[in-house]
């Protein structure tokens, strides 16, 4: 009996992944992402219209392979209803898409494990609520396919960065829990030895920036590419993320969102620390004018990417290449 249930789990749970979306690279190596970040959506607000016409125009004209949304999605109730807003625009186009959780996301009337209960339902979503021993819900790993479906070429990381400072005085702020950094070290070094000792080319997405981005732009702010107008709204505390990516050698892209006037990236110890492009409307604070998007783009086989800026009505802003663009003469 109790082989029989094993084998009824193991069942179950291929079934259950199995149903996710398959990522792969296209029949021309090209793998398209689009991040849109802090929709502050309000189902009731006309302001907040803008932020669901971006979201269609994106999709019709990049035809993007994923979708990431890097938290600060809601910001009022119901929140259900708001989820389904925006998220049913992508289950609409058939896209496949992730999700983290940024700190307001569950403010409202559901909690942040309703939230990923509710948002994995969809038909499209590649969210996960990941371990539950981690801090946080939802740190996941996606991995991108050759284009032939048989090996994975690419890694992608999601992180719950957290909502505000868990200690008191201590800033404002969460910071990446220890365990989330040993968690990304362990899943990153079983990539590299499954890549026989090679690391996969690797992005990172979560909401707050880490402390190295208020480092790197003091240290290169005449280097930066973007808008560089809010001093960064990171946690006071430092766990060494940054420090377990580098030291991997796989991660060669962060994106965040959050504060909400930043759309810059910068080059800091050859990875590239950016931000996505405020998406939503004028719900809350946004300096930068048009919301929009940020457009990412891996090539297969090769340790490179390309990305920009993408506005609502197709204005296209800061173009940048991994790691040719911000490289250091060294």
């Amino acid at each position: 009996m109790r082989i029989l249930l094993v084998s009824l789990f193991l069942l179950f749970s291929t079934f259950i992944y199995s149903q996710y979306p398959v990522l792969k690279f296209n029949d021309n190596s090209k793998f398209k992402i689009v991040q849109f970040t802090d929709v502050h959506y309000q189902k009731e607000n006309p302001a907040s219209a803008v932020a669901l016409e971006l979201i269609e125009e994106v999709l019709r004209v990049e035809k993007p392979d994923l979708v990431v949304f890097t938290g600060d999605i809601i910001f009022s109730k119901p929140a259900k209803e708001g989820l389904d807003d925006v998220f049913n625009i992508v289950e609409q186009n058939e896209v496949p898409w992730a999700y983290v959780f940024g700190n307001h996301d569950d403010e409202y009337d559901m909690s942040r494990q309703e939230i990923m209960d509710f948002v994995q339902q969809k038909t499209y979503t590649l969210a996960r609520p990941g371990d539950k021993y981690l801090k946080g819900v939802g740190n996941y790993v996606l991995e991108v396919k050759s284009a032939n479906g048989e090996e994975n070429k690419s890694v992608l990381y999601f992180f719950d960065s957290g909502a505000y400072a868990p200690i008191k005085g201590v800033g404002t702020y969460d910071w990446l829990g220890t365990d989330q950094v040993e968690w990304y070290a362990r899943q990153s070094a079983a990539y590299t030895k499954d890549n026989n000792g090679h690391p996969l080319p690797a992005l990172a997405f979560f909401h707050i920036p880490l402390a190295e981005y208020s480092v790197m732009k003091s240290e290169n702010y005449d280097k930066l590419i973007g808008s560089r107008d809010e001093k960064e709204c990171h946690g006071r505390l430092n766990t060494g993320m940054f420090a377990a990516m580098r030291q991997a050698g796989d991660v060669m892209g962060t994106f965040v969102g959050h504060d909400h006037n930043n759309d810059y990236i910068g080059n800091y110890y050859d990875i590239y620390l950016a931000y996505g492009r405020f998406s939503g409307g004028n719900t809350v604070y946004n300096d930068l004018g048009k919301n929009g998007c940020r457009v990412i783009e891996l090539t297969e086989n090769k340790r490179e990417f390309s990305t920009y800026i993408r506005l609502l009505g197709g204005e296209k802003l800061y173009p940048v290449e991994y790691p040719k663009t911000l490289s250091v003469k060294k």
